[in-house]
């Protein structure tokens, strides 16, 4: 029931209950007490500080590993080299549904070559003032494509009879050419930390693209382990967490929960049909107002009188009140 004209807020409120409310207080109450609840949950419940991974931290734990990677950079067998747009002109990594090819269309617009990037390069900036490398490096750049694959398949094979050392990796004796004095070198750089800056050498004032150095590390088993190991798989619901299973940005459990089902949880193209699924229901979502049937549905399932219930029951109660004189 709407004021009537020049009738006063008294008169309109005459007759319904009131009680005193001090908005101020109250609020500074709840602030205090969420402010409390807020600090012992994280105190609490907070989630564990992992130290950030880094290539030093995986040629400390596991320095073959990181040898054998790098070995497969070299090689072109790696992951990274053959994922595809945007990086390069693999098909690793490609997905597609039919004739739709967004990331093919999309074209390579962030250019990583593995060899160079995660190798060559950072070995040709550590070798300035240590010639023995310097001339590793050189030997290799100029041998033909077949020296360099005989070089690098001996390698990797001694590689899986290697003896570990703590932070050392002895290969046996063979025909390697540069490559043992090159691998070492680059173990050398990545057990002081070296490796990690020589990574991110791009030109830029400031480096904020950590593209390279997590290609890298994903190429290996390390990186892959920790994250199984902190329950972050796909398969453990691990968009939507912290690490450790902590809770985290919970709103995504509709785009993980379509990674936990079939045909999505064994699907190649997983990542492009949970994409196109979201999208359409997201379009749907926003084009409610607009379409018939669907956005009468609050209508017929009397959603305003079920929200609104005590409003409603006020407004009957306020018509069966005797009117005053």
């Amino acid at each position: 029931m709407s004021r009537r004209p020049g009738q006063s807020q008294a008169d309109y409120y005459r007759g319904v209950p009131t009680a005193p409310y001090d908005l101020i207080k109250e609020i500074s109450v709840v602030l205090a007490v969420m402010l409390v609840v807020v600090l012992a949950l994280a105190f609490f419940l907070s989630s564990p500080d992992i130290p950030p991974v880094t290539v030093q931290t995986w040629a400390q734990a596991q320095p073959l590993g990181l040898l054998q990677t790098a070995t497969s950079e070299l090689q072109g067998t790696s992951f990274s080299a053959d994922y595809g747009p945007p990086y390069n002109h693999g098909t690793g990594a490609i997905q597609t549904l039919g004739p739709l090819q967004p990331q093919v269309w999309a074209g390579i617009h962030q250019p990583v070559d593995p060899a160079r990037d995660d190798v060559l390069a950072p070995l040709r900036l550590a070798s300035v003032g240590r010639p023995q490398l310097k001339v590793a490096l050189d030997t290799f750049e100029a041998a033909g494509a077949g020296l360099k694959h005989a070089w690098l398949n001996s390698y990797a094979g001694a590689l899986q009879r290697a003896r570990v050392n703590g932070p050392a990796v002895t290969v046996p004796a063979g025909s390697y050419g540069p490559v043992n004095t090159m691998m070492q070198g680059l173990l050398e750089d990545a057990r002081s930390g070296a490796l990690d800056s020589l990574l991110m050498q791009s030109g830029q004032f400031y480096d904020t693209n950590y593209t390279g150095p997590l290609l890298f590390l994903g190429d290996g088993d390390y990186f892959t382990d920790l994250a199984a190991n902190q329950k972050l798989n796909g398969t453990q619901w691990g968009m939507m967490n912290e690490t450790g299973r902590y809770p985290g940005q919970s709103w995504l459990w509709l785009y993980t929960f379509w990674y936990q089902i079939p045909p999505f949880s064994t699907a190649s193209n997983a990542d492009l049909m949970v994409v196109l699924i979201m999208g359409f229901l997201s379009t749907l979502l926003v084009l409610v107002p607009f379409i018939p049937g669907l956005r009468d549905l609050p209508a017929w399932l009397h959603l305003p009188q079920l929200i609104w219930r005590e409003h409603y029951a006020f407004l009957r109660a306020s018509e069966r009140r005797p009117k005053g004189p």
